[in-house]
């Protein structure tokens, strides 16, 4: 199924339900450079003999300036010019870096995404948002570039380990927390293990979160208004992830386990929806709770992208597919973060 998205920097061509091979119907093999990781390669090193590709070492750590400055000499040594097209094979920190990349190499070149893990295919691929880290800062140096196309093969996560499935319906839960009950509903009479059985049902879910991103980020592409609901548990989640080396989706799920508490508080959320999230976190093997060091998690939310001044924004829940963006005071955050973190 290929699917057309009008962002206002540009089209993005999806092709949902795909295969790797219908890559070649789009771009010729001598003008693409793959960036990968070396899960990927060692997973299919037959593909990655046969084109021209450059190898990461797996994780957040590969997500630094200096990592773009490795790529970019390798570039050069491959002598790729303005007409190459960079494709990130790989999970969220692959398509990351690459978007990065293409963004200021040789000022510009075009870019595409095969995302290869759950995560990577129902969030962090698509909205063209691309970023590197700076120490404990995540995504503090990047761009909003949009990919030409993402290509999606729901065979890649059969090579995926049970961890990663439960870390990347992380960001599927929040999509139903957010926009859609029903999917919540869905997710709550189902588990990982029925998606990883069943490729039609988890290639409509993957679709379904897509949309949803795709919906809001057309309308709010650089995140002045609406773009900030798809955030929710993501503010703490980030101090969490960085300071414990935490895989991303599991900090997500501490992170609005948090979230849904502020908006007990906040908003008048009834303590049995957060129960509620806490159980389907549970169901999806995400953790509900992690005792963290809230000093040192205030410190970098002082750093956070969405602070104004002695506020941040923060995505609260009124109910299952309501979302609100409230600034919410430091110390507020701070005592919810304490609360929820022992």
């Amino acid at each position: 199924m290929q699917q057309v998205v009008t962002f206002p920097s540009g089209q993005v061509k999806y092709l949902f339900n795909s295969s790797i091979d219908k890559l070649w119907d789009i771009y010729r093999p001598n003008e693409v450079v793959f960036i990968t990781d070396k899960h990927i390669a060692a997973a299919y090193p037959a593909f990655f003999k046969e084109h021209k590709s450059i190898v990461l070492a797996a994780g957040e750590g590969s997500k630094t300036l200096e990592t773009v400055g490795h790529i970019v000499e390798k570039l050069l040594t491959l002598q790729a010019t303005r007409d190459c097209v960079l494709i990130g094979f790989g999970g969220g920190v692959i398509t990351d870096i690459t978007g990065f990349v293409a963004s200021v190499y040789m000022r510009g070149v075009r870019c595409a995404f095969i995302p290869t893990t759950v995560l990577g295919m129902a969030d962090a691929a698509i909205g063209g948002k691309n970023g590197v880290n700076n120490g404990m800062h995540k995504n503090i140096t990047g761009t909003i570039r949009q990919p030409e196309c993402l290509l999606y093969d729901i065979s890649l996560l059969q090579t995926l380990p049970h961890d990663e499935w439960s870390n990347g319906f992380a960001e599927v839960i929040k999509y139903a927390c957010l926009f859609d009950a029903e999917l919540f509903k869905e997710l709550i009479s189902n588990n990982i293990n029925f998606y990883k059985t069943n490729a039609a049902a988890m290639q409509q879910v993957i679709t379904r979160c897509a949309d949803w991103k795709n919906r809001i980020v057309a309308n709010d592409e650089h995140e002045k208004g609406m773009r900030k609901l798809l955030n929710f548990g993501h503010t703490a989640a980030h101090a969490i992830e960085n300071l414990y080396e935490m895989p991303h989706g599991q900090a997500v799920a501490i992170g609005m386990v948090i979230a849904a508490t502020l908006s007990e508080q906040i908003t008048g959320l009834t303590p049995g929806i957060t129960l509620m999230l806490k159980d389907l976190l549970q169901q999806y093997d995400l953790p509900v709770n992690y005792k963290i060091d809230t000093a040192q998690a205030m410190h970098l939310l002082k750093m956070d992208k969405k602070r104004h001044n002695d506020t941040i924004d923060f995505i609260l829940l009124e109910d299952i597919g309501q979302a609100v963006i409230k600034p919410l005071s430091l110390d507020i955050i701070e005592n919810a973060i304490a609360r929820c973190t022992q």
